[in-house]
């Protein structure tokens, strides 16, 4: 059985002062964002003093690249945003790494999809492309939860005969999207990742693609080590990151699985927790 991670404000090696810090990673959602969706206030001048003392902040979702860039416009130069889980990793608009999807893939989890609905399920395809997010269900409250992480979407007819560089496939079901869309995409679980990335959304990525893959090809581009590199997650598409950091977080609201995968244990969001870690570890 996984050693369970030590709780933050207890921590025997923790560091009698600040640590030596030069990357933080953390995920969005039941993470940095609190319960109702919010980035917490005080993270705006924090992330001035990281700036200050040559520590990089960066954001890693499954949420898209241009809701992400938008949601920290105003400090978003040098930031490196990793996007739609670690297949889409951006810096001042410039790609540094993609893991693309094959267009046979995107349109077969689509139709996939669809014959779902047919069934009986409830649950729409979001087709992610480099340049935007497709869609083809029209109703209000689907669109409303898309519009929560794909600034840039489109409504199309026929999401199988868009033209762009795919990168995943998300799903959103409005049942429990472990027990009914990951059961009905498991004929791409073979030679896809068929990821629970929350308690609605299922993405269809490759098997290489994940938020751990690319932030180690970050690492290795910035000259940044695991033991200098500190990470915040709280589902199972957060679970390869905790590998790729010695300072790994799971929030105490985490899935039971990223809690055994991480070192430590930090406040859940609600309670301000990447935030009040950042401050103990960095002595901020």
């Amino acid at each position: 059985m996984p050693a369970i991670p030590t709780p933050l404000l207890d921590v025997p090696g923790l560091p009698a002062g600040p640590a030596d810090i030069r990357l933080i990673v953390t995920d969005m959602d039941g993470t940095l964002l609190d319960g109702d969706k919010r980035i917490p206030a005080g993270l705006w001048p924090m992330l001035a003093e990281l700036r200050g003392r040559g520590v990089l902040f960066s954001p890693a979702s499954g949420r898209q690249y241009a809701t992400l860039a938008r949601q920290f416009a105003e400090v978003a130069e040098g930031m490196v945003f990793i996007a739609e889980n670690g297949t889409y990793v951006v810096r001042d608009g410039v790609e540094l790494s993609s893991d693309p999807l094959a267009r046979a893939t995107a349109t077969g989890v689509a139709r996939a999809v669809r014959r779902l609905n047919a069934a009986g399920g409830d649950a729409g395809a979001v087709v992610c492309g480099k340049r935007a997010a497709y869609v083809e269900r029209t109703d209000e409250a689907f669109l409303a939860e898309v519009r929560r992480y794909y600034v840039e979407h489109r409504v199309v007819d026929d999401v199988t005969a868009v033209e762009d560089d795919f990168i995943k496939v998300a799903v959103f079901d409005f049942d429990s999207a472990e027990r009914s869309t990951a059961p009905a995409l498991a004929p791409f679980a073979g030679t896809h990742q068929v990821v629970v990335s929350g308690e609605h959304w299922v993405d269809v990525m490759t098997r290489t693609a994940n938020k751990g893959t690319a932030l180690r090809a970050l690492q290795r581009t910035l000259g940044i080590t695991p033991a200098q590199t500190m990470v915040f997650g709280d589902y199972l598409n957060d679970l390869e990151m905790m590998d790729a950091a010695e300072w790994s977080f799971a929030m105490s609201n985490a899935h039971p699985d990223v809690i055994a995968r991480a070192r430590h244990l930090a406040p859940s969001n609600d309670e301000n927790g990447v935030l009040r870690t950042i401050s103990r570890v960095l002595g901020l």
